[in-house]
Parts: structure tokens; C-alpha cells; sequence
């Protein structure tokens, strides 16, 4: 399997070009290649129009890949074409019900089941949004969450893509929740995720990122994204943070993570967990030094 370091840069490239964002595959299959594939198991999609903007962008997607192959060990890209409704389905032969953390179940949109008592169900149709759980990075956040998230929280979801984690928080008590995404495809695909888990009076979703948001206004912050992100929003997370809120950054290569630590310790938040998984780094950290939140 590649390392972290490799499916990240990738999908920055995609994240950057493609329609809908990149999406990941951690685990080998016979599934449909669209463009680009990352060595032995780990796998990068993303969709382009057929349309004159498309062509545009394959150019620059296929010159960004040739020049990261100077420095890793790429295949080349591989392109298949389909309606863009056939991208949107078509991941979901390797998509099944999944458990991470002690309660959470993702639940498929399109298949049954029956809630088992202390479960936390997430009904969930990623679309052409990041987010499906499989992902050490979102799993590790579903993971903290679990730990961390306490009955009445005003939580922020930076980057929901698929509003996976935003669902999650109101599920596990939260008493308000804004997903916020610069990509108007993961809202769309957030805010029907929302609505098919019955949740639109706690949970919104809004297009943009951390603008105009008051300060000290949120307990709990998710952001998964990217390391160069987090530590680019340090200042502003320690803004919007309560007085001892907590912030769970995940999206971090291992190799960022000193200059991430550095950025938010130094913008006055202290380590409280350091979770693992491969190359991927998740960091919990607080604001000030002061017990857990009370409602």
C-alpha cells in the first residue's frame, strides 16, 4: 500500500482540478478507474466533464501527476468514460455497512437495518463528497468524537464533505452544529445526508469556510482537511473556540505534524490525545488549560 504521503499530494492535485473533489480507496478492488491510481491498493478518483473546461483540466491534471512521479512511485493515470451519474454510483460496490469507535454504524442510504441498543446509526450516501468513513482520517475524527463530545456542545464541522462528522456530533448530543465547505457539490451532497438522518433542526450546512463567524462562539471544532490547512488556520481556530473548547485536527501526514503541533501550541492550545493510524496523524488539542466542558 502507498504511503500517506503520496495519496495526499495526489489528492490535493485532485482536490484542485477535479469536480465534486478526490475520492479515496484504501483498500484494493475491481472497481472502475477514472483518473489516476495510486501503487498496490490505494486508489485516487476524481471526475471531469466531458466539456472543453474538462480537457482543460485533464492537461493540467495529467501535467501535475507526470511532475509528482519525479518524486514518487506513480502508475500512470488511467481514464474511463461515464455519465456523471455512473460516478456517483459507482463506488458502491466496495461500500458497505461499517462499525468504528465503540457506537457508530455507517449505514448505506440504499440498504436496511436495525438499530441495536447504545448504537449510533449514520445513514450515509457520500455521493461525489470525501467522507464515507473509510478513511483513516475520518475514522480517527468519528473515534475522538466519541471521546470527546459532551450534551449541549456547539460544534463546527470545517471541510464536511459529505457531513459525515457534522451527522455524527447531533447524534451523539451536540446541541448545535454548523458543516461548512467551499465545494458546492459536498453541500449538496451534506445537506440531503442531513435530511435522510432526520437532523436539519440541529445540524446546517453552509457554503464557504470560517468567515464572519463570531469569535469564542463553538466548544468543539472538526477539521479534516490537510496539515497546511490546520496550521494555516491556527489563529482563527483559537478564535472561534469557547474558552476551553477542543479542536480535532485530522488530515495530518505524520511528517507535517511538528509544524502543525508547533502552529496550534503556539496559538494556545495544549495536546490532550495523539491518535494513529499508518501515516495519518490525528491531534486533539484544547484551548487554555481548564477541565472539561460544562453545560
Amino acid at each position: 500500500m502507498a504511503d500517506g504521503e503520496v495519496a495526499e499530494a495526489v489528492s490535493e492535485l485532485f482536490n484542485r482540478y477535479g469536480y465534486g473533489g478526490a475520492v479515496i480507496e484504501e483498500s484494493p478492488g475491481d472497481g472502475e478507474q477514472f483518473i489516476g491510481q495510486l501503487p498496490v491498493s490505494v486508489r485516487v478518483k476524481v471526475f471531469l466533464p466531458l466539456n472543453e473546461e474538462g480537457r482543460r483540466k485533464r492537461r493540467l491534471l495529467e501535467e501535475g501527476l507526470w511532475h509528482l512521479s519525479q518524486l514518487y512511485p506513480l502508475e500512470p493515470p488511467q481514464v474511463r468514460e461515464l455519465a456523471e451519474e455512473d460516478w456517483a454510483e459507482a463506488w458502491k460496490r466496495h461500500y458497505g455497512l461499517q462499525r468504528i469507535g465503540e457506537r457508530v454504524v455507517i449505514v448505506p442510504s440504499w440498504q436496511e437495518y436495525e438499530q441495536k441498543e447504545g448504537e449510533v446509526p449514520i445513514r450515509l450516501d457520500p455521493g461525489m463528497a470525501f467522507g464515507t468513513g473509510l478513511h483513516p482520517t475520518t475514522r480517527m475524527s468519528l473515534m475522538a468524537l466519541e471521546r470527546y463530545i459532551e450534551k449541549g456542545m456547539k460544534v463546527l464541522d470545517i471541510g464536511t464533505g459529505s457531513g459525515i462528522l457534522a451527522i455524527a456530533a447531533a447524534k451523539m448530543g451536540a446541541g448545535f452544529i454548523l458543516g461548512v465547505d467551499i465545494d458546492p457539490v459536498a453541500v449538496s451532497v451534506a445537506e440531503a445526508n442531513v435530511a435522510a438522518n432526520l437532523l436539519q433542526n440541529l445540524v446546517k450546512i453552509r457554503l464557504g469556510s470560517m468567515e464572519n463567524l463570531p469569535p469564542s462562539s463553538f466548544h468543539l471544532v472538526l477539521i479534516n482537511i490537510s496539515a497546511e490547512v490546520i496550521a494555516g488556520l491556527a489563529e482563527s481556530l483559537v478564535a472561534i473556540l469557547a474558552p476551553e473548547g477542543i479542536v480535532v485536527g485530522a488530515g495530518i501526514i505524520e511528517k507535517k505534524e511538528a509544524e502543525v503541533e508547533e502552529k496550534l501550541s503556539s496559538s494556545g492550545l495544549h495536546i490532550l490525545e495523539r491518535m494513529q493510524d499508518r501515516d495519518w496523524v490525528t491531534l486533539v488539542m484544547r484551548k487554555g488549560r481548564g477541565g472539561s466542558f460544562a453545560s
